[in-house]
C-alpha cells in the first residue's frame, strides 16, 4: 500500500492524485474560481459553509474517499475524513497488515447523509488468495472548522466489526483451529448458527490449543482489549481443528435462531433444568452483542418468581392464601400501580402471580421492615445462585445482580426494577431452578474439560419449589394467566411468567420465561412492550423444539 498523495494545482484547486487519477477536489481559496487578481478578493477570509452537506457534496466526498481507499492511498483517503490522525493508520493497515488488495467499492443510494456500500476485495498471503466481501456504511458531515464535507470517521467505515483500537490482520492465526460440536456431535458453525459467532471465537481462544488443534492462515480482527477473542473473517488455509464439545442442542439452537428473527434487539437463552446445560443462545441485535448471556437489564415481573420464593419462605404468603391486589400501592411516598390500574378482589397469591399484580408483591413485603432492602438479594444468592460472580459457564457471562436497596428502590426491586439486573440466561436459570427444585449452574462446556469449579446454592425447600411450579403452571394455562396465550402451542408439563420493565420513559422491555418438561427458556425484546406480546412467542418457539 502506498501512503502519501501526489498533489497538483489545477485552476486554483488542489487535486489529490493516485496513479495518475484525480479522485477528490476542494476549492481551497473559497472564491468563485474566476482567477481575479483583486487584492481584496485575495485577502478576504473564505466563507465557511454551515448546515448539512448537500446531496452533491455527499456524493463527491464519498466517491473521493472510496476511490482513494480502493487505490491504496491511506493518506489521501484520510484527508477526506474529519479525523485524519486516527483514520490513516487504520486505512494503511488494510493493505499492509491485512494484505487486502484489488479493492472494488460499490456505493448504494444515499439515505440522507449516510452512504451504504459493498466491498469486494482479495486477500493474498504466502501464495494463497481468497475473495473477501462485506457491506458497511459511512456518514458525511460538515467539518466544524473548514466547513467542508468530510467522512465522519469511525473504524466501522473500514469494516463493520472493527472497533476503536482494533486492527485487521492476515497471517498465521494466533489461536489453534477448532471444530465445535453440539451435545450430539453436530458441527456448529457461524454460517449456520450466527448467534454463536462470539461464543465460537471465545471457545477457540480458550480451548483450541488444549483440544489438539493447529493454526491456519486467516484474516481476523485483533481486538483492542487484552483477553478478548480474535474475530475471524476469512480462512485462507485451514489449520488442523481440535474438537470442542459443547452442551448446545443443534435443534433447539436452530429454533432459537429462528425465534429471535421475529424482533430486532431480542435475545433468548435455553437451559436444561436437570443438569444446568445451556442448550441454546441466540441474539438478534444490531451491535452483535451476546446479550443472551451477558446482558444487564431490569427483568421486570419475571423477577416475581424470586420474590414469591422469598415471601413464602419468610411466612409472608402461600399459594392459596388470600392477598390484596389494589390498583395502586404506596412505598416511602412513591406510588406504584398495576398495568392499566387493574385490581383483584378476594384473590390468592396464585392469582396475583398469574395476573402479575405489582401491588400484591409490594404490600406483602412491608412486614419485613428493615430487612426489606436485603431479603430479595439474599434469596437470589442463597437459592438461585445469582449475584455472586462465581458462574463458570466456559465463556463470559453475567451472573445477575440484586444489590441491597433502600427507599422506593426496595419496592421497585420486588417487581424486577430498581437496581435489579438480569440476562436471559439468568432468568432461564431461575425458571430451571424452580422446575428442578434446586440450582444447577448453567454451563456451555463440561466441567471436566478444564476442572473449573461450578457455583452451588442451597436447594429450594420442597414445598416452596412445588408452590412456585404450580403458580407458573397456572400462569401458563389459566384463562386469566398472562402467559396462557403465548404458551398455548407448547406441550408437556409447562409453566411461565411474564414481565415488562420500563426504562427511561421508553416503550417497556418485554420479558418472558417458561418451562416445558426438562427445558427452560427466557427471552427479552428491548422496547417490545408487554411480556406476552413479543418475548412470549420467542420463548414458546424455543420450548417447542425441546424433546
Amino acid at each position: 500500500m502506498r501512503s502519501g498523495a501526489k498533489v497538483a494545482v489545477v485552476g486554483g484547486v488542489f487535486v489529490l492524485v493516485a496513479g495518475g487519477v484525480g479522485y477528490a477536489a476542494y476549492d481551497t481559496l473559497g472564491g468563485d474560481g474566476g482567477g481575479s487578481d483583486n487584492v481584496a478578493s485575495r485577502n478576504a477570509t473564505p466563507e465557511v459553509k454551515t448546515g448539512p452537506p448537500s446531496a452533491e457534496e455527499i456524493a463527491e466526498t464519498s466517491k473521493g474517499f472510496f476511490d482513494a481507499w480502493a487505490a491504496g492511498d491511506a493518506s489521501g483517503a484520510a484527508l477526506l475524513t474529519n479525523n485524519e490522525a486516527e483514520a490513516e493508520p487504520v486505512l494503511a493497515s488494510y493493505g499492509e497488515d491485512a494484505h487486502i488488495g484489488d479493492v472494488k467499492i460499490t456505493p448504494g443510494t444515499a439515505v440522507g447523509t449516510k452512504v451504504p456500500y459493498t466491498v469486494a476485495a482479495t486477500v493474498t498471503y504466502s501464495g494463497k488468495s481468497k475473495p473477501l466481501s462485506y457491506a458497511s456504511e459511512l456518514t458525511v458531515v460538515r467539518g466544524l472548522t473548514t466547513g467542508k464535507a468530510l467522512v465522519d470517521w469511525e473504524p466501522t467505515v473500514v469494516h463493520p466489526q472493527l472497533t476503536a483500537g482494533a486492527t485487521l490482520k492476515t497471517g498465521e492465526s494466533s489461536t489453534a483451529a477448532i471444530e465445535a460440536v453440539d451435545r450430539n456431535g453436530t458441527v456448529l458453525t457461524k454460517e449456520k448458527y450466527p448467534s454463536l459467532g462470539t461464543v465460537l471465537d471465545t471457545l477457540r481462544q480458550k480451548y483450541g490449543a488444549s483440544a489438539g488443534g493447529s493454526p491456519g492462515i486467516e484474516t481476523w480482527i485483533d481486538p483492542a482489549e487484552d483477553g478478548q477473542p480474535d474475530i475471524d473473517l476469512l480462512t485462507l488455509a485451514e489449520g488442523k481443528p481440535g474438537k470442542v464439545r459443547t452442551t448446545i442442542d443443534a435443534a433447539v439452537q436452530a429454533a432459537a435462531e429462528q425465534a429471535v428473527k421475529r424482533y430486532g434487539e431480542s435475545s433468548v437463552a435455553a437451559v436444561q433444568p436437570s443438569t444446568g446445560a445451556i442448550l441454546a443462545i441466540a441474539n438478534n441485535r444490531a451491535d452483535g452483542y451476546n446479550a443472551a448471556m451477558s446482558g444487564q437489564l431490569a427483568p421486570g415481573s419475571t423477577m416475581k418468581i424470586v420474590t414469591a420464593s422469598m415471601m413464602i419462605q419468610n411466612g409472608l404468603g402461600s399459594i392459596d392464601a388470600p392477598v390484596e391486589c389494589p390498583a395502586t400501592v404506596s412505598w416511602k411516598g412513591v406510588t406504584f400501580q398495576n398495568l392499566n390500574r387493574f385490581s383483584v378482589n378476594g384473590g390468592t397469591l396464585r392469582e396475583a402471580f398469574a395476573r402479575s399484580c405489582n401491588s400484591t408483591f409490594i404490600k406483602l413485603v412491608k412486614p419485613l421492615g428493615a430487612r426489606a432492602g436485603t431479603a430479595l438479594g439474599q434469596e437470589a444468592r442463597d437459592h438461585f445462585g445469582l449475584g455472586r460472580d462465581d458462574w463458570q459457564t466456559g465463556v463470559p457471562s453475567f451472573d445477575g445482580s440484586v444489590p441491597e436497596s433502600s427507599g422506593a428502590e426496595t419496592a421497585a426491586s420486588y417487581i424486577g426494577q430498581g437496581k435489579v439486573l438480569m440476562s436471559p440466561l439468568n432468568m432461564a436459570s431461575v425458571t430451571a431452578t424452580v422446575k428442578n427444585g434446586g440450582f444447577k449452574q448453567p454451563y456451555l462446556i463440561a466441567r471436566d474439560v478444564d476442572n473449573r469449579p461450578f457455583a452451588t446454592a442451597s436447594p429450594l425447600p420442597a414445598n416452596v419449589a412445588e408452590q412456585l411450579r404450580q403458580m407458573m403452571r397456572y400462569t401458563a394455562t389459566s384463562p386469566t394467566g398472562t402467559g396462557t396465550k403465548s404458551m398455548a402451542t407448547v406441550g408437556g408439563d409447562k409453566g411461565a411468567k411474564t414481565g415488562s420493565a420500563e426504562v427511561d420513559g421508553q416503550t417497556s422491555n418485554s420479558w418472558f420465561t417458561g418451562f416445558s418438561n426438562d427445558l427452560a427458556a427466557a427471552a427479552v425484546v428491548q422496547e417490545g412492550g408487554h411480556g406476552g406480546d413479543a418475548a412470549g412467542p420467542v420463548v414458546a418457539e424455543v420450548l417447542r423444539a425441546g424433546r
